[in-house]
């Protein structure tokens, strides 16, 4: 009996040490974001998604998700457009959404939103929460922040996670 407990120690060692790896690796952090740079009316689409009609610029943000639990944070400040009559304000926008896109070289990437949070006249918006269904694996994680409101500009991506890290990458 000892000789089969001590063979099996390695084994469950080796166990642990492969899940402390994995978790390790759960979460993904960008540490900036940047607005979407276009020129206005050329779409700069994410596998399906369609940039937004002009160019974006962000004063600072940050965004981090948890690949196992789903708990998403994003801060974005000073998302504001970049030109036109509005620039320098997030005109006719009002709410956000986060967006992680798993896989999203592949064909059919996996697109996970938050809920929709405000963004203010000074083109502020923060989430703290979860997204449902990410998939067990999330390759080529890409973080997006879409609009919600106005309806006619809805699902169009204006600024994204730039400098992406995973949790055991030297910061």
């Amino acid at each position: 009996m000892k000789r089969f407990l001590v063979a099996l120690l390695p084994i469950a060692l080796g166990a642990t040490a492969a899940l402390g790896l994995e978790n390790e690796n759960s979460t993904v952090s960008w540490k900036s974001i940047a607005g979407v740079i276009t020129a206005p009316g050329i779409d700069n689409p994410v596998g399906a998604i369609h940039a937004g009609a002009g160019p974006w610029t962000v004063h600072s943000g940050h965004a981090r998700v948890n690949l196992l639990n789903g708990y998403t944070s994003f801060d974005v400040d000073g998302l504001v457009l970049n030109g036109s009559s509005s620039s320098g304000t997030p005109g006719a926008i009002t709410a956000v959404k986060g967006t992680l896109v798993c896989n999203s070289g592949a064909t059919a990437p996996t697109i996970l939103d938050t809920v929709a949070v405000s963004l203010d006249v000074h083109g502020d918006a923060h989430f703290d929460g979860q997204i449902s269904d990410v998939p067990a694996t999330c390759d080529n994680p890409v973080f997006l922040i879409r609009i919600v409101t106005p309806a006619g500009a809805a699902g169009r991506w204006i600024a994204t996670g730039t400098r992406r890290f995973a949790d055991n990458q030297a910061q």
